[in-house]
């Protein structure tokens, strides 16, 4: 099978399900629900891919701490490998995770934890599994800067996730600019063709704006694709859905299918991933994703 190196966070998340986001001002709030669990963007991908049946190697920074043994568990899966860079200060990344009813989501970073070898030069055995890799999905984080060059100099795809970028934001330029395949979501965005419009002008092979509930809008040289989201009969949990989303385009893309139906299989995986708690996918299989997708009509704009 493909495989796909995937470097960025992984953390140890509490997340509080609360029926809408506080407002700015004191108060007393009571949760619906609570859990802790993994998290981390890249976690999540690296959990569904291996859930898809690819080949993975997760690149993160993880302290010596219980956090840190706990996130090891939840990754542990046959097909992801874990290269886990010691963090500074032992601390393995932390959130706590405001969840509201409508889907929207506050992230408070407890820890941010930075790796104790240096990023830049790559390190040599980071380099050695880029250079196997089908592609490269490089998350927003300082230690994944190096890797956008390294992986044009390997001639590896370059898959990046610039989540709720703006367009302007400095820290997700180099990542939006640099992708051979863009997504972003939808939340920030006054002009979101033209924000995949311009990615495409600069050379992404496929650039992707998802809405949550509404779908998605994607973008090649070929044009535009409108992707409904895939139906499901319950919302559980809306936490990971993008990062599922993002595992099985890459998922379609690897099996060779063409974009339209590579974005069908993206909105099961996504939609699958809302219907059981917490990120990776748990009832994200090859086989229910192959069968939502049936329902998922792309079509073209």
């Amino acid at each position: 099978m493909p495989r796909v190196l995937v470097n960025g966070p992984a953390s140890w998340n509490t997340v509080v399900r609360l029926p809408a986001l506080p407002e700015p001002r004191s108060a007393t709030l009571f949760a619906r629900a609570h859990h802790d669990g993994l998290g981390g963007t890249s976690a999540g991908k690296a959990r569904t891919l291996a859930a898809l049946g690819l080949d993975v190697t997760l690149r993160t920074v993880l302290g010596d701490d219980d956090e840190a043994g706990r996130v090891r568990a939840a990754l542990d899966h046959p097909r992801l490998t874990l290269l886990a860079e010691p963090a500074a200060h032992g601390r393995t990344e932390r959130h706590v995770n405001l969840l509201a009813d409508d889907g929207a989501r506050l992230s408070l970073y407890l820890t941010l934890p930075a790796p104790e070898r240096p990023a830049d030069p790559v390190p040599v055995d980071v380099r050695a599994v880029l250079a196997a890799a089908a592609a490269a999905v490089v998350d927003l984080a300082d230690h994944s800067r190096p890797l956008l060059a390294a992986a044009r100099e390997a001639g590896v795809p370059l898959w990046c996730d610039v989540h709720d970028d703006d367009g302007t934001a400095a820290h997700a330029r180099p990542f939006a600019d640099a992708a051979d395949v863009l997504l972003v979501s939808a939340d920030r965005l006054t002009d979101p063709a033209a924000y995949l419009d311009a990615a495409v002008r600069r050379g992404a092979r496929l650039a992707v704006c998802t809405s949550g509930a509404a779908g998605a809008l994607a973008r090649d040289a070929s044009g535009w694709w409108e992707v409904p989201a895939a139906p499901v009969d319950a919302v559980v949990d809306a936490d990971g859905a993008g990062d599922a989303f993002l595992a099985g385009l890459l998922h379609g893309v690897l099996d060779g299918l063409p974009h339209p139906r590579a974005l069908a299989r993206a909105s099961a995986a996504g939609a699958l991933a809302v219907t059981s708690p917490g990120v990776g996918g748990a009832l994200v299989t090859p086989e229910a994703v192959a069968s939502l997708a049936q329902h998922v009509a792309v079509r073209a704009r």
